[in-house]
């Protein structure tokens, strides 16, 4: 799942970052089962999370008489999530993917939803961030988060 990079409204790009969001609460599932103590915490930190932004995201798309789309079943994972290690490494990538269509949402929002856009961007940086920390990964930080590779 990639952010669209072709002009879209406030309410196409807030439905673009639910999309996101789904695909994250869904990844953790898988991440936090190869996980223990600290960083088991912390995904479940991380999930939960999505899933307070993926509520209020869908109440105020709801509100506005936007089209909710339904989460998907499953998601395809980009390679097989076995360990620990590769665990960490879905982790990192997804936080930055969530964070890359909350960041292709900016220029089309403005006010209170540019606002949340911008938060939950930060949000993502910072949970990548600490993903690549935790997974001894260098450098533990990018120039310009949600930015395509």
């Amino acid at each position: 799942m990639t952010p669209r990079t072709a002009s879209t409204g406030p309410a196409q790009a807030l439905t673009d970052a639910l999309a996101a969001e789904y695909a994250a609460i869904w990844a953790y599932g898988v991440i936090g089962v190869h996980l223990a103590n600290a960083a088991q915490t912390a995904a479940r930190s991380a999930e939960a999370a999505h899933r307070t932004r993926r509520d209020a995201l869908v109440l105020q798309l709801s509100e506005g008489g936007t089209p909710v789309p339904a989460d998907q079943a499953g998601y395809a994972l980009p390679y097989p999530v076995t360990d620990k290690a590769s665990a960490l490494k879905l982790a990192v990538e997804i936080e930055e993917r969530t964070a890359g269509h909350w960041r292709a949402a900016l220029p089309h929002t403005t006010g209170a939803d540019r606002n949340q856009a911008l938060a939950a961007l930060t949000d993502c940086a910072l949970r990548a961030t600490r993903w690549r920390r935790t997974a001894g990964v260098t450098p533990i930080t990018v120039p310009f988060p949600g930015r395509p590779a």
